[in-house]
């Protein structure tokens, strides 16, 4: 489902999924307000979702529907800017990446299969310097020791491969165990600190300074 208030950009991002094999769009919303109870009619997969939009905008449309639904889509915030702010706000309520509105066709293409396969970051080394620039006085010892205390030395070795946006294959061959393992880690991992996919958790990991930027 595309969100933006656009209609050039509504129209071009749905020529570029509806081409790809196995994509559609499934519904456009021309504002923040008509996404929340679209989504909850037309149940997509995907949502790319503009962050600056009139009425409500794409982090409190984000924020609602992850608060509000069961089982809720996956989404990407569309953005002009990588290091704005708003993108980071959205990550923190639950967004599963970012795309560049100067995306090509290709990198949208991508980034939508990414996010769905759920093993890997989207653009893992923005999101690192994001969660780095914002964590500032989040980071303390305190903090990283308590998450340090939740995990096993496993989950949190794979907590810190996951952190520099390593696929669960490219972990199982690091840490030489199997990709099934690395899946069962990488849950557990996910249901200890409370997150609902590896964004959530790197953020987690740089806000309680589990992960130092540098």
């Amino acid at each position: 489902m595309l969100a933006d208030d656009e209609h050039l950009v509504r129209t071009a991002l749905r020529a570029i999924v509806d081409s790809e094999p196995g994509m559609s769009v499934v519904g456009e919303a021309r504002s923040g307000a008509e996404v929340v109870p679209l989504v909850r009619e037309l149940r997509p997969d995907i949502v790319l979702m503009d962050v600056r939009m009139p009425e409500i905008d794409g982090i409190r449309a984000t924020e609602q529907i992850l608060r509000t639904m069961p089982s809720p889509p996956r989404i990407i915030v569309v953005t002009t800017f990588e290091n704005d702010s708003y993108v980071y706000d959205a990550l923190r309520v639950g967004a599963s990446g970012f795309l560049l509105k100067r995306s090509g066709a290709d990198d949208l293409i991508r980034a939508v299969r990414l996010v769905a396969a759920s093993d890997t970051l989207l653009f893992p080394a923005a999101v690192r310097a994001l969660a780095a620039q914002h964590a500032g006085a989040s980071s303390e010892r305190d903090a990283a020791r308590a998450l340090r205390r939740r995990l096993s030395g496993r989950e949190a070795e794979v907590l810190r491969l996951m952190t520099v946006g390593l696929s669960n294959m490219e972990i199982a061959d690091r840490i030489g165990v199997g990709a099934a393992t690395v899946k069962t880690h990488v849950a557990a991992v996910l249901a200890k600190l409370g997150v609902r996919d590896r964004t959530q958790a790197v953020i987690a990991a740089y806000e309680s300074g589990f992960v130092r930027s540098g």
